[in-house]
């Protein structure tokens, strides 16, 4: 859950556009889908507003209120009126009426507790239209970086800082949580500061695979560096699934 700092870091270093690869990914493989979309942990539209801007029927949905103001003021700023509403991946009371849907750059991952990614792929299946495609990204876990990190950002006459370390490393299920103060400065003076617990899940692949079969999903395709049909060769690169609604 995205708090309003955190959400406002998020904008000023990943902008409605930025791209790890995965938005020219993400286009390429959505150009032939003629229904509308759906993307879960939309957040600040970071991905879904230029799929907008190239025609594609998105909508989306979240569980932070202060990511979804912050994707809503940057549509209206770009003439796009994106349909949006709160919810969660694995409770979302969702229509049957999506050619596809899209999870990118690990957000699947935030579903940390067990049982939360399964019950998310399940609610996906049952949202979209048969031959109905998912495609999402996660990675693999590769360690924890180790000691304190710290980042910062200018923002108007203000500077946010970011303090993160990774507190548990939870090897039998599979899960790391990070620890992440975000502190706002104005002047030398603090007058905002938010403490963050971000926890994340790692898959593996054939888990995943697992998954999606028992979710109602076939013809299962994973992908290495956004290339599509490149089998993953390592571990460290961005893995993309992509699987058809039986």
């Amino acid at each position: 859950m995205y708090g309003t700092l955190s959400s406002r870091v998020y904008v000023l270093d990943k902008p409605a556009g930025h791209s790890f690869g995965d938005v020219e990914y993400y286009k390429e493989r959505l150009q032939d889908v003629k229904g509308p979309v759906l993307e879960p942990a939309c957040g600040s539209g970071r991905m879904m507003i230029p799929l907008l801007e190239a025609g594609i029927d998105v909508e989306g949905f979240d569980p932070s209120a202060p990511m979804l103001d912050l994707c809503r003021k940057e549509a209206e700023a770009r003439g796009l009126d994106p349909v949006l509403f709160e919810g969660t991946m694995e409770s979302a009371e969702l229509s049957c009426k999506y050619e596809a849907a899209i999870i990118p750059a690990g957000t699947l991952q935030l579903l940390h507790e067990p049982g939360m990614i399964q019950r998310a792929f399940q609610q996906l299946s049952g949202c979209l239209l048969p031959g109905g495609k998912l495609i999402a990204d996660f990675y693999l876990f590769t360690g924890a970086e180790p000691g304190l990190r710290f980042r910062e950002w200018e923002d108007g006459e203000d500077r946010i800082t970011l303090e993160s370390v990774t507190v548990e490393v939870d090897y039998l299920n599979q899960k790391t949580i990070d620890r992440n103060r975000y502190e706002r400065w104005r002047k030398g003076k603090l007058v905002e500061t938010e403490l963050e617990l971000f926890p994340l899940r790692w898959l593996g692949i054939e888990e995943a695979a697992l998954m999606l079969r028992e979710a109602g999903f076939s013809e299962i395709t994973f992908s290495g560096g956004y290339e599509y049909g490149k089998a993953p060769v390592d571990a460290a690169e961005v893995i993309t699934v992509e699987a058809v609604k039986a």
